[in-house]
């Protein structure tokens, strides 16, 4: 099953050293029954696209509890494209969550998607706002929505240290 791992910067970097990585309390978001019985239509593409931006959007949540983005770590949202055996929905949390047992090897993961350089400073805000906007904040939902409006750039697993290279 294809899963989004929401991820930051100083994340990769751990992947790229350690050659694996275990997402927080194994969460990760994919096209699950749940997800494709909340869309009235669309095609397996577009609802794993929806699950790819869940998962960016936990990624936030992940850059707001580091708050200690630097040079070397700049605040961008991360998603782990990975392709893993089992993962159990956990639909008592949302349509696209779901647990993946153990961590994930760099072998497994078909992409990473990256905020660029321009996101930077909505992520920042939206960050800083996410919980607000969960909560209904109209203007902490204008902030989250600044920032999803960045498309993330994808790179391919042995893009990685390159990419952390040039960050």
């Amino acid at each position: 099953m294809r899963v989004y791992l929401p991820a930051t910067i100083g994340t990769l970097r751990r992947l790229v050293e350690d050659g694996r990585f275990a997402p927080l309390s194994g969460t990760g978001f994919a096209l699950t029954p749940a997800l494709r019985e909340s869309y009235t239509s669309g095609d397996t593409e577009e609802l794993e696209y929806a699950a790819l931006l869940d998962a960016a959007r936990a990624s936030l949540r992940l850059i707001a509890a580091e708050q200690d983005a630097d040079e070397k770590n700049p605040p961008r949202r991360v998603v782990i494209s990975a392709d893993v055996e089992q993962a159990t929905p956990r639909p008592d949390l949302d349509a696209a969550v779901v647990r993946i047992s153990g961590p994930v090897e760099l072998a497994q993961i078909a992409a990473v998607h990256v905020d660029t350089a321009e996101a930077e400073a909505a992520v920042v805000a939206a960050a800083a706002v996410i919980d607000a906007a969960d909560l209904g904040d109209d203007d902490a939902e204008f902030a989250l929505g600044e920032a999803e409006d960045h498309e993330l750039a994808w790179y391919a697993p042995q893009e990685l240290p390159f990419l952390l290279e040039l960050l």
